[in-house]
Order: structure tokens, then C-alpha cells, then sequence
């Protein structure tokens, strides 16, 4: 594309760039909206074409960033255009035995997915500290619960903390309607909306130990040491499937049950997801000193323990995602960009 409408090829670049400097908290905008990591990179990348096709009619009554806000809400409602919400297993249906039958998979439309860190925050764990708890898993299934509309307007005033006026003009509304519908969503969420867990913090030595620990646990399938690390209530998950298990007990029998090829497993440490510690699982193969993807697992932490276990088992999408290879052999590093 060298000129479109009288602009040149630099002032694309220079356009382009200047989109390029929002696109971390458009994605993460777009995830909470959405649920979905790869939906949302999709409704960014939909929005910056939009964006640019419509560059020049912009004319500065509002700031670039609130512009693209405004831009991106739309494409994400007309995503949202239908009755799907996605949700974790917990949401669907109460805790099963640990040795219920395992449920055949649902499809991937289903389920919060996760966010690599990468996608959502900058470098400086400084800069989304006060964002990392409207990204965990527990926050981006409550808001699926709202109608899209509300869900915009309740991320935009109590997340990104813009004004009700900016606000209603993202959304072509009035200021009033905007505080009714906020009113709407808060009353819903405080329904839905799980007591609060505690925030992950990389530089806290005593939850760095709890996930080492968790690491050394699960790698040596010692039950014992890893049901000492587990809330009473913790929950395990593992979407595409709908099953799930909670309390330390269940979470031992589960793993030496339907879980137990998982035994010798290996655990690559990632940026993390969801601002949350997580792990590229790798499980053994049939071939010696191979092993090969089995799971995106997140923790959630509250305090000293575990609360929640999350295995996300579709990793021919996730893995890539993530910037994992399809293999592990022993002896080999592994490095992830995300």
C-alpha cells in the first residue's frame, strides 16, 4: 500500500506506530470483553484496520487512545452479537467425584482461555499491578456473565477508569444511561463475582517458594507434599473438558487417577498468564527422555496456598501461543517468548 486517499507510505508508518503504542491494553481490553486470547487479538487487529481506514476523519476532538477504545468496543460488541458466554467448568455445573467418567470435550467457543502476560502488560511489573486483578480467570468469567453493553461499560469505568462522559460517547450514549447500566453490572457481579484471592507478586520470596514447591511436588507426584500446598476449597479444572474436582483429597485421587499419566511430568515455567504463575506441562512420551505438551497450567494463589488448579489441554492452539515447541527431551533448554 504506497498512497491511499493522498497519504503516503510514511505517514501509514508513522500512523500505524502510533496505533502500535495501545496495542497491549486493546488486547487486554479485548480479552476481558471476549475470554478468548486469540479473539481478542483478532478484534485489535480488526480495529487498527478500521482504525486506518477512517484515520482521516479523525480530527482530534478526542485523544488517539480513546478513539481506538471507541473503535475496539465496537468491534468486540459486534463479536458479541449472540447468546454465548464463555465460562470455566465450575461455572456450568457443581464439583464431580474424582473418579466420575471423564465428559468428552466441548468445543473451544466454551471457555475463558488464557492471556499470556505478554500479550496483556508492558516489561515493568510496576506498570500492571494495578490491572492483574481484572485479568484473572475468576474476573474475565463473572463479566461474561453481563450483557455486552454492560460488560464495556463496567471494564471502561471501573478498570480503565474513564469518565461517564467519555464513556457515553464511546458508546453513543448518555452519561445517565451510562451510570444506570454501570449500576446494572455491579449489582450482577456482586452475585457472581468470587471473593477476591490474592494477587501474584513476582518479587514476593514466600509465593515464589509456594510455586517452587508446587513445581517439586507435582514433578515428583508426591501427594502428600502437594495436597500440604492446597486450600481446602482449591478447585481443578481442565477445559476443553467440563469435569472438575475440588478439595485437596479429590485433587490427590483425581491425580492418581484419571491423572496418572501424568506422573514424571515436567513443568517449563512461562511469563506468565493472567498475571498469574504459569507453566507449559509437559507429560512423558512412549520414547525415552521425550515428553510432549499436555497443558497450559495456571495457578491461582490465595495466601499461602493453592486455590486453583487450571489445566488448559488444548495445546495445539495454546502452545504456539505461548511460544512453547511441541517437544521436551531431557537435557534440552527450552525457551518461550511469552
Amino acid at each position: 500500500m504506497s498512497k491511499q486517499s493522498g497519504r503516503s507510505t510514511t505517514s501509514l508508518d508513522e500512523v500505524l506506530q502510533s496505533f502500535e503504542g495501545h496495542r497491549r491494553e486493546l488486547c487486554a481490553y479485548a480479552y476481558r470483553m471476549l475470554g478468548s486470547s486469540f479473539e481478542a487479538e483478532d478484534a485489535v487487529q480488526e480495529a487498527f484496520t478500521r482504525a486506518w481506514k477512517s484515520y482521516e476523519s479523525f480530527e482530534g476532538r478526542s485523544s488517539l487512545r480513546s478513539w481506538l477504545y471507541k473503535i475496539t468496543t465496537n468491534v468486540c460488541l459486534d463479536m458479541l452479537d449472540g447468546p454465548q458466554r464463555r465460562a470455566r467448568p465450575m461455572d456450568l455445573n457443581g464439583p464431580s467425584t474424582p473418579d466420575s467418567p471423564l465428559p468428552m470435550p466441548e468445543p473451544d467457543y466454551v471457555w475463558v482461555e488464557p492471556i499470556p502476560n505478554a500479550l496483556a502488560f508492558g516489561a515493568d511489573p510496576a506498570d500492571h499491578a494495578s490491572v492483574k486483578d481484572t485479568l484473572r480467570l475468576a474476573f474475565v468469567a463473572a463479566v461474561q456473565h453481563l450483557p455486552a453493553t454492560q460488560r464495556a461499560i463496567l471494564i471502561m469505568r471501573e478498570v480503565l477508569r474513564f469518565s461517564a462522559n467519555e464513556t457515553a460517547d464511546m458508546l453513543m450514549m448518555s452519561p445517565a444511561s451510562v451510570n444506570s447500566a454501570l449500576q446494572r453490572a455491579r449489582a450482577t457481579m456482586s452475585k457472581v463475582q468470587p471473593d477476591e484471592g490474592k494477587t501474584f507478586d513476582e518479587t514476593d520470596e514466600q509465593q515464589r517458594k509456594l510455586v517452587d514447591d508446587f513445581v517439586e511436588a507435582f514433578e515428583s507426584y508426591n501427594m502428600d507434599a502437594l495436597t500440604a500446598l492446597l486450600k481446602e476449597d482449591v478447585a481443578l479444572s481442565m477445559p476443553p473438558i467440563s469435569l472438575w474436582v475440588s478439595g485437596p483429597d479429590n485433587v490427590a485421587a483425581f491425580m492418581l487417577g484419571h491423572g496418572h499419566a501424568c506422573r514424571d511430568s515436567r513443568m517449563v515455567p512461562l511469563a506468565g498468564a493472567n498475571g498469574l504463575p504459569a507453566f507449559g506441562h509437559y507429560k512423558p512420551s512412549d520414547e525415552p527422555g521425550l515428553w510432549l505438551p499436555w497443558s497450559i497450567t495456571v495457578l491461582e494463589l490465595d495466601g499461602d496456598r493453592i486455590s486453583g488448579l487450571n489445566f488448559f489441554l488444548d495445546t495445539d492452539k495454546l502452545f504456539p501461543l505461548f511460544g512453547l515447541p511441541q517437544e521436551w527431551r531431557e537435557g534440552v533448554e527450552v525457551s518461550t517468548t511469552a
